[in-house]
């Protein structure tokens, strides 16, 4: 039984709540189509955990997760196509058993979000606490978890109420619809520009760094202040795995970092080293200075537009109160669909003591902060799923930052404890909004709530199981975090977040503080800018995102990013059918294609059976 098109949905502002949910039940819901199946949760999981390694790179590479439930819907599109071909399988792959996959590569795959690797690799560059695997596995999955139980008493809230529109999971949904639908084509064609790129990034970097026939850095026949500037990073990259990142990024975030970029390498930097305040040309001799004002833009932008959207935050407070009063019993049948209320409670009482025995056990935080952060968690998590279903963006800038100043008095001079209390905050926030965005996919294509929810929490399952053996073998020495190889900007910021709650600020040179002062009022001004300024204006300004993690990231990938989301843009303005069907896929494949050879290569060199 194909979807309901677009125009057959109910409006979910045009009618009352109740009635929104009839008509859900009536014209939307598909109560016999096959949803979650083993063989989507198999196959959901490898996807996702593929996902997962792939994410793993690009973090530590550039500082960005990178989005999965449209890569994933359209990889196992191509799956399936594959295995029906082969004669593998019988049966196609469904519209909302794809929607079920999706929902567990996305739990796995999103394990490198919401804060996880940020907290881990800042904890590792701090200090020299390192927490065994099994603890850290366990640590990633209960907080996941927590957020998943999280999103189950605001769902009918957000979704079938007030009709956020999530656009991510609206996005999702029409893709779904589109590579699905015969007459529509299209799928095969995406899931083969997929497949390619990621064969052709593959083979690139196996020839990059594995026999190094090709460099990974091509300097330029420039000098700057009488260095060559690939000394000042500024350099182009054999590494498709920025120019893909960059193709998904805003073409304005993308511009933001090649301005960041210039300004830090060829503007900034050569004149601190004339200044004698920095003493060495080289990454990380310019980024222990640059940090400060990077992170203080981050954090000011990321604040001040959370506090700009004070409404959609007062929101989720007054929302609360609904969601906790005891729901009259409707007639509409929705009660049995929907995932129980009472989930969320017993998921809450069941997780909370495994959480706060690990924050206690790992991170010597007392019991008592302990007992604080979890509630405090879960608020947030409430506000982060209503500005993501608003806004697209889950607010883990700001979530972080404010968790981190509440724990760095509570508990003061408890550098592990600073960053993952924020790390509780941010993790909870993120799989909550991610399974409400998922869900948002489920709701438009007629799917059962339940399934997604047991979706969810595979998928977080094999994240956990996946990211933390990933990261342990491919930072085996955590001085390499903040260096060129990886730059690992989001650890550097919260890293230098957490030294500045427990050392206080005058431990720095007095120029730093100056630059963190400077950097605050560009990030508030930008933020203020982006919100009242004239809509023409907007695009014009830069992006404090991506001014603020260009201080933090070398020259040489803000140039290549900013290529990736030059070319997207023109495809974009100059061809839009043919960018439609290729940007994502393509995009997505040099991602997928080179991380994952990345992190094989690195194997290989672990266990000595190539020279590094």
């Amino acid at each position: 039984m194909s979807s309901p098109s677009a125009e057959t949905s109910p409006s979910p502002a045009a009618l009352p709540t109740s009635d929104r949910e009839a008509e859900w039940l009536a014209r939307v819901f598909q109560p016999n189509a096959t949803n979650l199946t083993v063989r989507a949760v198999v196959v959901g999981m490898l996807i996702g955990g593929a996902m997962c390694l792939s994410n793993l790179y690009v973090f530590f590479k550039t500082g960005w997760s990178m989005g999965v439930t449209l890569t994933a819907c359209i990889l196992a599109f191509g799956v399936f196509q594959f295995l029906q071909a082969t004669r593998l399988v019988r049966k196609p792959l469904g519209v909302l058993e794809n929607n079920a996959l999706t929902t567990v590569a996305s739990g796995a795959g999103y394990m490198t979000g919401g804060g996880n690797m940020a907290a881990f690799g800042a904890l590792l560059m701090v200090t020299t606490l390192r927490p065994d695997t099994l603890s850290m596995i366990a640590w990633f999955a209960l907080i996941a978890a927590l957020g998943v139980f999280a999103a189950i008493p605001i769902k009918r809230q957000l979704i079938n109420q007030e009709g956020l529109a999530f656009p991510t999971g609206t996005a999702t949904a029409e893709t779904i619809r589109s590579i699905h639908d015969a007459a529509a084509g299209g799928g095969a064609s995406k899931a083969t520009w997929l497949a390619g790129s990621a064969v052709f990034a593959a083979i690139l970097t196996w020839f990059r760094d594995a026999w190094h026939f090709i460099p990974g850095t091509i300097g330029l026949p420039v000098t700057l202040a009488g260095r060559a500037l690939a000394e000042w990073t500024l350099a182009l990259k054999a590494e498709v795995v920025l120019i893909g990142g960059g193709a998904l990024m805003s073409f304005r975030t993308g511009w933001s970092l090649l301005l960041g970029g210039v300004l830090t390498y060829a503007v900034l930097a050569p004149a601190l080293v004339a200044q004698g305040i920095v003493t060495t040309v080289s990454y990380k001799a310019i980024v222990a200075w640059t940090l400060w004002p990077g992170a203080a833009i981050l954090v000011a932008s990321g604040l001040t537009s959370f506090a700009i959207d004070y409404k959609s935050v007062a929101r989720s407070f007054t929302g609360l109160t609904q969601v906790f009063r005891r729901q009259p019993v409707n007639t509409t049948g929705i009660s049995a669909v929907e995932c129980p209320e009472w989930w969320f409670p017993i998921g809450f009482v069941v997780l909370t003591p495994g959480v706060v025995a690990l924050m206690a056990w790992l991170f010597q935080i007392p019991l008592w902060a302990g007992l604080i952060a979890v509630p405090l968690a879960v608020v947030m998590g409430f506000v982060a799923a209503r500005v993501t279903g608003e806004t697209d963006v889950t607010p883990t800038k700001a979530l972080g930052p404010v968790t981190q100043m509440l724990f760095g008095v509570i508990t003061p001079g408890n550098l592990s404890g600073n960053i993952m209390s924020a790390n509780v905050t941010g993790g909870i926030g993120l799989h909550a909004a991610d399974l409400l965005t998922t869900l948002k996919t489920g709701w438009l294509l007629g799917a059962k709530p339940r399934h997604q929810l047991y979706a969810q929490l595979f998928g977080v399952v094999a994240g956990a199981m996946v990211v933390v053996p990933a990261f342990n073998l491919i930072i085996p020495d955590p001085s390499v975090l903040g260096g060129e190889a990886w730059p690992a900007p989001s650890c550097v910021v919260w890293a230098g977040v957490s030294k500045a709650f427990a050392d206080g600020l005058g431990a720095l040179h007095a120029t730093s503080r100056t630059a963190i002062v400077a950097g605050l009022a560009l990030g508030i001004a930008l933020a203020l800018l982006e919100k009242f300024a004239p809509r023409k204006l907007r695009p014009l300004l830069p992006s404090p995102s991506g001014l603020g993690i260009a201080m933090v990231i070398p020259g040489s990938n803000c140039i290549a990013m900013f290529l990736g989301a030059a070319v997207a843009e023109a495809l974009r303005r100059k061809a839009p059918a043919f960018s439609e069907k290729t940007v994502v896929p393509v995009a997505s494949g040099l991602i997928a294609g080179e991380s994952l050879m990345g992190i094989f290569i690195a194997v290989l060199i672990v266990t000595g059976v190539i020279a590094a």
